[in-house]
């Protein structure tokens, strides 16, 4: 019934009971008498039982509920009519229309040179309607020839995540013999078509596959913070369905990455048919972002890795993993960042398997998703040493004069029927050494020492200082989802910890050893690859470090220019004395050129001059060692920096030195011409 019409009628009944009140209430015979004799008024109908008032009152009080009523229909008529007329008409809009969504395709990922790493490929999709629930003969035939089950080829029809309109994807990547066929016999598939959309290409297969990470379906949590951001700050408002960045740069850059779907208004009856189609926006792809990834870098980096954890594999030795990094220490720009074992990203287009996913996890895979470049957290070995010498120094521990005699071995009180003997990885002894040597041929000895004299020095924590100053202990802060932060131990760290697990007090204080182990990379002492890298990166620049970071910059969707483009940011500046620095350079230099004739040979193949230093750490808990290599170059004016570890091999002399050479030879286009193997060093 027409609005306008429901008030003549609601005013008329109003009229009418107020024609009532005045028939009633309105008569012209007087309500009070007087007698003759002329005494004071009296009321002829005074009593309060009187017939007379008690039906003028339910008359009076009926028509004030009438009333009542009549005008609080009318303020609704009125709000209905004119305040809510604007919400009303658009709910009768949108039970007219209805929106179909269409994806857009995500931005490129590109390498520093411009060639794709990720890209979008065309994907042959057979979509089906709603209508298509309805015939189960249709559903099983659909499933039979795309190879799927009938539950499947259901649940994916009832999906409505792209709206209620859109055709739902029943399977991406099909055969043309499945497109031939369906276009063959349209007369079976009434409801289902093919269409062509993109899904996620990796030119370059597995390459670089932790920096990139991977795509999926949105999930609840990610949903879920989309509508408490609603959109602010540039964030994007997802619909159930979405794909989005899961992992790695598709995660972290995804506000960049991620296109804006396409949107089609259509007009629908009571039954959700379509019956017309409205306004349309077309979708709008992500725009392309550039990393700092230098492609043939990084492919030396993974294949090096994967042939010498083959080496060390069949020299016997337990080689599980290991990861790699390179630095332009000048900016914080990561050339190649490496994890071994790696996966495909492609196995998680268009949704991933149950059994791909369980074999992704499995504890004897090595964990493959794992970025051990910024995840993985390992006992340091002697690449801290440089670190600790600086630390002695600063501290006054020792001075440019020390010196230490090395046999083999080393106890707290200097003699052998001690009952802790500590051995330095050399058995044999170096004999005398000062720190210069000690930092080149990695003498446990002399770091003993140093750690025992911050003990004795008031129990002074200045190693751990030193090494937070340097960063260890915090994460870098590099632009790609989950990094580490690493562990410095002090003596309130160590008394909670064990504490806290049922621990003595005896047990859970601080003693000379922990020095002593911590001074030599061991201990409770855990660091990540990229937080050495940085530390190296300090002292390559005698001073300074710039935060690492992967992305370059995001391209223009017109030209070849950069709209945003990252802006290096320094993180740290370590004050040393330029004397100290001195001496651990021309220790970090013997590594390279004095500590192993055959570890030289693989360096003076190279035309610059570079500073580095090995180490072992033994992993208690998973009883192999973890090796170590990490150097700077060129050394006069260094602009990189490199470092590798590998998990179960011999040493870092004899397998992650092995790496980093290699990138230095992708870096500056000199492969490693030398063939001997190094059997010797730390």
């Amino acid at each position: 019934m027409d609005l306008s019409l429901v008030l003549v009628i609601v005013c008329a009944v109003l009229a009418a009971a107020l024609v009532i009140v005045l028939l009633v209430f309105g008569r012209s015979e007087a309500n009070f008498t007087f007698d003759i004799g002329g005494s004071a008024p009296r009321a002829a109908g005074g009593s309060d039982s009187s017939s007379e008032k008690t039906v003028s009152g339910r008359l009076m009080g009926l028509a004030i509920g009438v009333g009542g009523v009549f005008a609080v229909l009318l303020a609704r008529l009125w709000s209905m009519q004119l305040v809510s007329s604007e919400d009303y008409l658009e709910q009768a809009e949108n039970n007219r229309t209805s929106t179909v969504y269409t994806p857009a395709p995500r931005g490129r990922i590109l390498d520093r040179n411009g060639e794709e790493i990720v890209g979008n490929r065309a994907s042959l999709t057979v979509v089906a309607t709603s209508d298509v629930l309805d015939d189960d003969v249709e559903m099983h035939l659909l499933g039979n020839l795309i190879g799927m089950p009938f539950q499947a080829v259901r649940r994916k029809i009832q999906d409505t995540s792209e709206g209620y309109q859109s055709p739902r994807v029943v399977s991406v990547d099909v055969s043309r013999r499945v497109v031939a066929f369906i276009g063959e016999h349209p007369e079976a598939f009434p409801g289902v078509s093919v269409q062509q959309r993109t899904q996620r290409s990796y030119p370059h297969g597995s390459l670089a596959a932790h920096v990139l990470g991977y795509t999926g379906t949105v999930t609840s949590e990610q949903l879920e913070a989309s509508e408490e951001e609603q959109g602010e700050d540039g964030s994007i408002v997802y619909r159930s369905g979405d794909v989005v960045g899961q992992t790695g740069i598709e995660l972290q850059y995804e506000s960049v990455l991620q296109g804006t779907r396409g949107e089609q208004t259509v007009f629908v009856d009571a039954s959700g048919n379509v019956l017309g189609y409205s306004t349309s926006i077309d979708p709008e792809a992500g725009s392309d972002l550039v990393l700092t990834i230098d492609l043939k870098v990084q492919q030396a980096a993974e294949d090096s890795l994967a042939s010498i954890i083959e080496r060390q594999r069949k020299a016997g030795y337990n080689a599980v993993a290991g990861s790699a990094i390179a630095l332009d220490c000048t900016n914080g720009e990561v050339l190649a960042m490496a994890s071994y074992p790696t996966f495909s990203p492609s196995v998680f287009t268009g949704g991933i398997s149950q059994s791909d996913w369980d074999a992704l996890q499995r504890e004897d895979a090595n964990y493959p998703m794992l970025n051990r470049a910024i995840a993985g957290q390992y006992p340091s070995g002697s690449v801290i040493k440089p670190l600790t010498s600086f630390a002695a120094l600063d501290y006054g521990i020792a001075n440019a004069d020390s010196s230490w005699y090395c046999s083999g071995w080393w106890s707290w009180s200097g003699s052998a029927q001690d009952g802790t003997i500590m051995k330095c990885w050399w058995e044999n002894g170096h004999g005398g050494v000062d720190l210069v040597s000690g930092i080149t041929y990695s003498c446990d000895v002399v770091f003993y020492e140093i750690g025992k004299g911050f003990y004795l020095d008031d129990q002074s924590e200045g190693m751990q200082e030193t090494f937070t100053r340097y960063g260890l202990g915090s994460t870098t802060g590099i632009d790609i989802p989950g990094e580490a932060s690493g562990r410095v131990p002090t003596a309130q760290w160590k008394w909670d910890y064990f504490k806290a697990q049922g621990y003595s007090d005896a047990d859970c204080q601080w003693k000379g050893g922990d020095n002593c182990n911590i001074a030599i990379g061991q201990g409770d002492l855990l660091v990540t690859l990229s937080q050495m890298a940085l530390a190296y990166c300090s002292i390559a620049n005698r001073g300074p470090a710039w935060r690492p970071h992967l992305m370059r910059g995001v391209r223009a969707k017109v030209g070849e220019g950069f709209v945003t483009e990252y802006k290096p940011e320094q993180v740290r500046d370590v004050e040393e004395d330029q004397g100290f620095r001195d001496i651990i350079e021309r220790g970090m230099w013997g590594v390279i050129y004095e500590e192993d004739p055959v570890q030289t040979t693989h360096w003076t193949n190279l035309s610059v001059t570079v500073h580095g230093k090995t180490g072992t750490g033994e992993q208690i808990t998973a009883d192999r060692n973890i090796c170590w290599f990490g150097a700077y170059a060129p050394a006069e004016d260094p602009k990189y920096v490199v470092f590798a570890n590998i998990d179960g091999g011999l040493s870092g002399a004899t397998s992650a030195m092995y790496v980093a050479r290699d990138i230095f030879g992708a870096i500056y286009d000199e492969p490693d011409t030398a063939t001997a193997d190094s059997t010797n060093g730390d």
